[in-house]
């Protein structure tokens, strides 16, 4: 029959017996096994945030617990690194895209208003618009010439560029409204007016790139929110005049 003393020879079957001895005194086996001997081989690792390594010597140094960098980040500054800067695709696409259409809508807007370029002027543009059924035709005829004419050249400057584009997006939604029956293809179709209203349209949402008095405006930096505001205005005006005038 077993003693209360032959709990002390034999083992518990657990695996942390060997790190306590039988007996709290001095001896060999006495005392309490100590967690960071050298023969212990459990440590926790570090990182070195120098090396961007671990090690076994269980000291974090105090720098490795401020906030992390990531790993792409380099040592500029964010105003060094957040300015508009050239970029030779989109930047120089957009100054194309801009010179093209601003042109074109220039000299439209120049052979309404002032006959210029063959051109029919104000008072045959009038007439044209009376043919259409359009009311107030003479005064519609200055509203679109001139908005042909300022819109054109405020894209080539990139000046105000989301309101002159939508502008110029509503001036086309007319044509293609009272055009659309006509066909797609050139001659007869609509087929340059879809062009020059899906260019305005895109310099309504893409901005007018870094070489553009717009630059650095607050619409140059929130493109998406300025043209949404520049197209229900451009929307508004279009069906303004298509079901109100005419």
């Amino acid at each position: 029959m077993a003693t209360s003393d032959d709990r002390s020879s034999r083992s518990s079957g657990f695996s942390d017996d060997g790190f306590y001895a039988s007996s709290g005194t001095g001896g060999d086996g006495g005392g309490v096994h100590h967690f960071d001997d050298a023969s212990d081989t459990f440590r926790p690792q570090s990182y070195d945030p120098d090396t961007r390594s671990f090690d076994n010597s269980g000291y974090t140094p105090a720098t490795a617990l401020e906030e992390p960098r990531g790993a792409f980040e380099d040592d500029e500054d964010e105003e060094e690194r957040a300015p508009f800067r050239w970029t030779a695709g989109p930047d120089l696409g957009l100054l194309v895209l801009r010179l093209v259409l601003g042109g074109t809508f220039l000299a439209h807007g120049s052979m309404k208003v002032f006959g210029l370029l063959g051109g029919p002027g104000i008072d045959g543009f009038a007439r044209y618009l009376d043919g259409l059924g359009f009311r107030e035709s003479r005064v519609l005829a200055w509203v679109t010439g001139v908005t042909e004419m300022a819109g054109g050249g405020l894209l080539v400057l990139g000046l105000f560029t989301p309101l002159a584009a939508a502008g110029l997006l509503a001036v086309m939604a007319n044509v293609l409204a009272l055009r659309w029956r006509e066909g797609f293809f050139a001659p007869d179709g609509v087929e340059l007016e879809v062009m020059l209203a899906t260019m305005a349209f895109a310099l309504l949402f893409a901005g007018p790139g870094r070489v553009a008095l717009d630059r650095n405006r607050g619409w140059f930096r929130r493109p998406l929110l300025s043209g949404v505001v520049c197209l229900v205005v451009a929307g508004g005006a279009a069906a303004a005049t298509y079901f109100v005038l005419r």
